[in-house]
């Protein structure tokens, strides 16, 4: 605990399992605080791709009956804990502690209600590591959001850009207003498009190549555009559950073929992005959507802004670089998550501790 405590280097290995189910993020990260300032160094980052089996537990999860949905938040947490110990052996470097975002189930803040399975005690008893996990659930309780999480690291690491975004299985936006950090999501991005690329047998449309042959269907771009979400203010979130309920039936109504829905998806998805941002105006972005170079284009038609695409390691491993970060934090208690963020009554350390 004395390395968190002072401004030697630590290493940190953060862990992302994101709704768009396409695999396990795992990072190995070390920071350094010089001057009061963080700065990091990828060590080594990896995706682990889920196999069918898992993949289709972690999608149908929320249909479980209580005790199989703790049992498979064992389960889960043990396959992490497995993946995290190959990973870091394989380097011969052990972390200080690892920091799991784990796999968000349900996300219903007005309930008061977050789950993130993927068992921190599991973890922490098959890597005898110290493990951070449930960073959502404080925040939550005090009345906020829970989400997003990530703007700590936006601040902290990432503040030479006017905003981050970050598409992954939705896309979510930070920025600095008059002083504070605000952030929220914007909408779904990869969690819709690649439920529809699996149907015609694909993970993903690999560089927007299917959305690109198509073109766009008016009348769903509208009722899209139209859903009551984009009309609210932040702090605001999104989970799985109002893809389920807003967004499929939405689209299943219309019958379409799924070229024209990836494309007029796209579509929508880059005029919710543009209408976040200012022209002119440097916009970091990270998570798989970023090599969609098909959407990329649309929002830039659509933004005007200076758009920025990092390198691999930042693209790809940026949200498990930034869960290692609010681990660190909340090993040395220290704030993680912002009430500016997420409209909780205070800022707070979240995450529990499995020694």
């Amino acid at each position: 605990m004395d390395t968190l405590l002072s401004n030697s280097k630590v290493v940190c290995l953060g862990l992302m399992s994101g709704t768009s189910l396409d695999g396990l993020d795992l990072c190995l990260v070390e920071f350094e605080k010089k001057e009061n300032i963080w700065g990091y160094n990828v060590i080594s980052g990896k995706t682990v791709s889920y196999n069918t089996e898992m993949r289709n537990k972690l999608s149908q999860a929320e249909t479980f009956s209580a005790i199989d949905l703790l049992l498979f938040h064992n389960e889960f947490g043990s396959f992490l804990g497995k993946e995290a110990k190959q990973f870091y052996n394989k380097l011969n470097i052990k972390p200080e502690f690892i920091a799991s975002h784990g796999h968000t189930i349900f996300h219903q803040p007005q309930h008061s209600l977050t789950l993130q399975i993927g068992s921190g005690a599991s973890i922490a008893a098959k890597t005898e590591i110290i493990t951070v996990c449930d960073f959502r659930v404080l925040d939550v309780a005090l009345g906020g959001q829970g989400a997003p999480l990530v703007p700590i690291g936006d601040e902290l690491l990432f503040s030479q850009y006017d905003y981050c975004l970050n598409l992954g299985g939705f896309a979510n936006i930070s920025t600095k207003l008059l002083g504070k950090r605000l952030a929220y999501d914007i909408c779904p991005v990869n969690i819709v498009l690649n439920h529809y690329t699996r149907k015609i047998g694909k993970e993903f449309d690999e560089g927007g190549y299917i959305a690109r042959q198509s073109v766009v269907n008016d009348d769903l771009l509208r009722d899209l555009n139209e859903l009551a979400f984009y009309s609210k203010q932040a702090p605001k979130s999104l989970g799985k559950e109002w893809v389920l309920k807003e967004i499929l039936p939405l689209i299943d109504s219309y019958n379409l073929t799924i070229p024209e829905i990836l494309r007029t998806f796209c579509e929508h998805v880059a005029i919710q992005m543009s209408r976040c941002v200012k022209p002119n105006q440097s916009v970091l972005i990270t998570g798989g959507g970023a090599y969609n170079g098909f959407l990329i284009s649309l929002f830039k038609k659509h933004s005007k802004a200076q758009i920025v695409i990092p390198d691999d390691n930042t693209i790809q491993f940026k949200e498990a670089i930034i869960f290692a970060f609010l681990g660190l934090l909340r090993m040395r208690g220290e704030v993680n998550c912002l009430k500016s963020v997420t409209g909780a009554s205070r800022d707070c350390v979240g995450g529990s501790v499995f020694y």
